[in-house]
């Protein structure tokens, strides 16, 4: 080879790599091979470019310090550059240190919070202040992600937020808080503050006011002795013109205020009209081995208070095999945790599917009478009917279609005293959908160690309303569930068993074996070539 024929090569090699480096800039490839995909955006994110007329800029807001020390800053810029390498120019991403570019007090103005960490650097420890914020802008709007540390739920806030920016439409809530004894700021504060953290405007709706048309959906927490025919018919008539609801109903009350004292509720209408369309909250209290703790006092006869923490039946933690795989709303079900819940029983009438969406386990049971929800004075009484009782039970449904009205053959509602007259029902049926669950509480604040209830809520209002096609890309990481799958006492002390015999014996006697096996073969070699020699 001639020394030109080098030099040609060599340089064709240079411009070769120059230009695969440029390449790599407009294509991505990336192997996830983890079993949700959970480093891969998913297709609704990739296909985004064909929503979005005008550019979406993506700034983040990220401190060199910060990510010097720790991965995740590192795994989050990769998700951002992920969007745009799939956009076709469409989004545009740029990462900026605010204390290098001087932006500090203009970024915070923006909404993005500082937090401080604490590093050490030659033996000194210090406390720093450090950003890692997300800014989304398109045209003259702005979405900001105040602070991002987690990939957990993050493909779905940029992506529930790119759409929102582009449509120019906000995503909006109805609660309607039914119960009398509640209230959202102090009984649902948690849930508020996931639905605001998800993008959404939450919009209180008072039993028997107005529901607008024009409202996405709407969860009705409780109701079932307060709402009145006045009340339904107007959360009859939402239905109706096409609106969302899902409905966190009760039928057995239990006064969390006192001694736990367990009493059927008296339906003024609510769980009726809910039952004809299609799910009926039976009047029991469900019951499962698969039992949350419940930590709870008493006092000796000295003085002295003892605590107690015991599995109680009456707080169920529904697991992730118990989700419907097949429904988008639990596809990804990552489990959810009931208190005194009740079960359903499906019953759709014509043109309405009903789908169940999540059960108990096999070895759930009923109180259906005799009812006792007191951990001490009351459990002698939990297990009497689970003889007759037990099996899987419906605990939460979904159902689609066109709604029968019930106030169709009935006249108007009216409120003594009031001149208001209620508006007729809409002149022809519009497809909705509902979600039942047989459990208030599954909304409240007793949820407050489980965020797996919040972020099935989440999920249920975009299957609800206009973003179904995301539900699945919220979580898609959270495949660890509980380590109390195996409920059976016996099988349990058996895999346990198992566990130490597996561990402590077998696996320490495999190495042995091994090393025995090796050293008797390279004994054996060693006489065999000498014997050779």
């Amino acid at each position: 080879m001639t020394k030109r024929e080098v030099q040609i090569i060599t340089l064709l090699s240079v411009l070769a790599l120059t230009l695969g480096l440029l390449l790599s800039r407009r294509l991505w490839f990336r192997l996830d091979l983890t079993k949700n995909h959970a480093y891969t955006i998913a297709e609704v994110s990739r296909k985004l470019y064909t929503e979005i007329p005008d550019q979406v800029q993506i700034t983040y807001y990220l401190s060199e310090k910060l990510a010097a020390v720790h991965p995740v800053p590192g795994e989050i810029e990769d998700l951002l550059r992920e969007y745009a390498a799939y956009s076709r120019g469409k989004i545009r991403f740029t990462r900026r240190d605010p204390a290098k570019t001087g932006l500090a007090q203009a970024v915070e103005q923006l909404g993005i919070q500082p937090q401080q960490i604490q590093t050490v650097e030659r033996d000194q420890a210090s406390v720093a202040t450090v950003y890692t914020g997300i800014a989304i802008e398109y045209l003259n709007q702005v979405e900001v992600l105040p602070v991002v540390f987690s990939l957990e739920t993050l493909e779905y806030d940029l992506t529930s937020r790119i759409r929102v920016l582009v449509r120019g439409v906000e995503r909006e809530i109805g609660v309607m808080v039914a119960d009398a004894y509640r209230q959202w700021t102090v009984d649902y504060q948690y849930l508020n503050q996931s639905l605001i953290q998800a993008g959404f405007r939450v919009r209180l709706i008072n039993g028997g006011d107005e529901i607008p048309d024009d409202l996405p959906s709407l969860f009705v927490l409780g109701g079932t002795e307060d709402l009145d025919d006045w009340a339904l018919y107007r959360i009859d008539r939402y239905i109706q013109g096409g609106g969302k609801v899902l409905f966190a109903l009760e039928s057995v009350f239990i006064n969390t205020q006192g001694n736990l004292e367990a009493r059927v509720m008296t339906d003024k209408g609510l769980l009726a009209m809910v039952s004809y369309y299609g799910a009926t909250v039976k009047p029991a209290l469900v019951l499962d081995r698969t039992a949350l703790p419940l930590q709870y006092q008493t006092q000796t006869p000295s003085g002295a208070v003892q605590l107690h923490l015991v599995r109680y039946p009456l707080w169920i933690g529904i697991l992730q095999e118990n989700g419907n795989a097949q429904h988008p709303l639990t596809a990804q079900f990552g489990g959810i945790d009931l208190f005194w819940p009740s079960p359903l029983e499906l019953n759709p009438p014509e043109q309405v599917t009903a789908e169940t969406l999540f059960t108990s386990s096999p070895e759930a049971w009923l109180q259906t009478k005799d009812f006792a929800a007191d951990p001490v004075a009351g459990a002698y009484l939990f297990e009497r009917e689970a003889p007759d009782t037990t099996g899987v039970k419906v605990m939460a449904a979904a159902l689609s279609g066109k709604f029968p009205s019930y106030f169709a053959d009935l006249p108007k509602p009216v409120r003594e005293g009031s001149f208001e007259e209620l508006p007729d029902l809409p002149a022809e049926t519009q497809e909705s959908r509902i979600i039942v669950i047989g459990d208030t509480d599954v909304a409240s604040n007793f949820t407050r160690g489980q965020l797996r209830n919040f972020d099935f809520l989440v999920q249920a209002v975009s299957w609800l309303g206009t973003d179904a096609d995301i539900i699945g890309i919220r979580n898609r990481e959270r495949l660890n569930g509980r380590l109390d799958k195996i409920i059976n006492e016996e099988k349990r002390v058996v895999t346990m068993l198992f566990a130490r015999i597996l561990n402590v014996a077998l696996v320490p006697l495999g190495v042995i074996f091994v090393g025995i096996c090796v050293a008797w073969r390279r004994r054996s070699r060693i006489r065999s070539i000498q014997h050779d020699i």
